[in-house]
């Protein structure tokens, strides 16, 4: 049987690698909250751009799909599903601002887990929104020769509704005790109900949602700002694999947490440098609108695309940006690649 009673493994995971990872964390949280009463029009423009960016990411890992068009509508709640994937969108949009505007009031239970697995599948006809799953299920994948193989075998359907309460109530129990990061005990929270795996569809978008959710309670709202989804979803090679590590001998209470939690603080870091970036550019530094997009594409190691850099300064709009680049392109201080939705921007480095 697992045990989910975190207390007696957490100090054991307070290696030097995450503790460095910890204080950088800590670092970055003190930095935001100097932000976070002015500038507010830019902070709304970030968490608007960081929803569509959440939405869609969280969606594409598990294979759901629209146009980018039709997906900043859906996200931006400006009109209705039109497909199953549409449906499904709508949903995790739906979930995700209960998270955004409610997280204070949402507390870690099974019933709220069930409520928010519920929205994601409002917009459809299925009958598993905001219940377990029914029939035993397994996580596999598929290797080069086209096999399917068994990564992993979750928590049976009978076991499930108990298991989700246990883990739910170990959480409270740890945190209660005030002693434990929420920085350790959030990724073990997320890896056991990963391998639990309650639902017939849509674990990993619950786990990314609970993951925001805890997160934001805990007072991390770096993800209110930056995707973490879409930092998940450009990573997802990294992340199955830390999955992998973490799960081995999970059912024998044997298994090690340090991989998944030594990703996942790596994808708070690099959620809070790029947010730390961003305000570097929208407010510390005195540059006109021009200046700033040639300051993004200068400072960018490698190309970088006129969407990556209306979202660096959404108080830009794409019109300046275009005069911006195309101003750029004729003096010979960036270099275009590629052409159409393709195109890309490199600074000239040799002409300098």
């Amino acid at each position: 049987m697992k045990n989910y009673d975190y207390t007696p493994r957490w100090k054991e995971l307070l290696t030097p690698e995450i503790v460095a990872s910890m204080v950088q964390i800590h670092e970055y949280k003190g930095n935001q909250f100097l932000f976070m009463d002015s500038k507010t029009d830019i902070l709304t423009s970030l968490v608007e751009i960081a929803k569509i960016q959440s939405t869609e990411a969280s969606n594409k890992i598990e294979g759901i799909y629209t146009s980018d068009e039709r997906l900043k509508l859906i996200a931006l709640d400006k009109t209705m599903p039109q497909s199953r994937d549409e449906q499904e969108i709508a949903g995790y949009r739906d979930a995700l601002a209960t998270i955004h505007d409610s997280h204070e009031y949402i507390p870690v239970k099974a019933s709220w887990i069930l409520q928010l697995h519920r929205d994601l599948y409002k917009y459809t006809s299925l009958p598993i929104g905001g219940n377990y799953k029914n029939a035993d299920n397994i996580i596999a994948e598929i290797d080069k020769h086209g096999n399917k193989v068994v990564r992993f075998q979750p928590v049976t359907a009978w076991e499930t509704k108990e298991a989700v309460e246990n883990l739910c109530k170990a959480y409270d129990d740890i945190m209660s005790e005030g002693k434990a990061s929420p920085l350790i005990i959030i990724p073990m929270f997320i890896l056991d109900f990963l391998c639990i795996h309650p639902f017939n569809d849509g674990n990993g978008r619950m786990s990314r949602l609970l993951t925001l959710l805890l997160l934001y309670r805990a007072g991390y709202i770096v993800g209110k700002y930056m995707s973490i989804e879409k930092i998940i979803e450009q990573t997802k090679e990294t992340y199955y694999e830390a999955l992998q590590h973490s799960s081995t001998h999970w059912h024998e209470n044997k298994n090690s947490y340090e991989p998944f939690i030594q990703y996942m603080l790596g994808i708070i870091i690099n959620a809070y440098r790029e947010f730390q970036s961003r305000i570097d550019v929208l407010i510390t530094r005195n540059m006109s609108k021009s200046d700033r997009v040639a300051e993004i594409i200068q400072s960018s190691l490698g190309k970088i695309s006129k969407t990556q850099i209306a979202e660096k300064c959404p108080d830009i709009s794409l019109v300046t940006v275009q005069r911006t680049l195309n101003d750029l392109i004729k003096n010979k201080r960036i270099v275009k690649i590629g052409g159409g939705r393709y195109t890309q921007y490199i600074w000239n480095r040799d002409g300098e």
